[in-house]
């Protein structure tokens, strides 16, 4: 099964009649970074944020929707705001989402520890 940035490049190509050299060429990054992208099961590690920028500009997408697929392809579950939404009035941060990302990675026993910490520290009452 093709992981999130694959499809998403793939139902891009296909949508609009482009090639790789054609996102490379609008995008400023090599073909074969696109066709890496495109073509790879398991995406090992984020690819750089220029490499993101690229492929958003080569592919006529949000840079935030081709980061989240690249997220998704790395086993990175980004939970935030969507872009639709005042980022104003929800400030992104980056804290969280990482915090939200390493969780996905513990075992289920350090998930319920981490859990555990949690409410106890919702939990608490505020010292005056």
């Amino acid at each position: 099964m093709a992981n999130a940035l694959q499809q998403l490049i793939r139902e891009r190509l296909d949508r609009k009649g482009w090639s790789y050299g054609d996102v490379a060429r609008r995008g400023g990054v090599p073909r074969s970074t696109v066709h890496h992208l495109a073509t790879t099961d398991r995406v090992v590690r984020m690819p750089q944020s220029t490499t993101l920028e690229g492929l958003s500009k080569g592919l006529e997408l949000p840079l935030d929707t081709v980061r989240r697929a690249a997220a998704e392809a790395c086993g990175i579950h980004v939970y935030g705001t969507p872009a639709t939404e005042d980022t104003a009035a929800h400030p992104a941060d980056p804290e969280v989402d990482l915090l939200i990302a390493s969780v996905q990675k513990l075992s289920a026993d350090d998930r319920r520890h981490v859990a555990a910490l949690v409410e106890s520290l919702l939990d608490r009452t505020p010292k005056n």
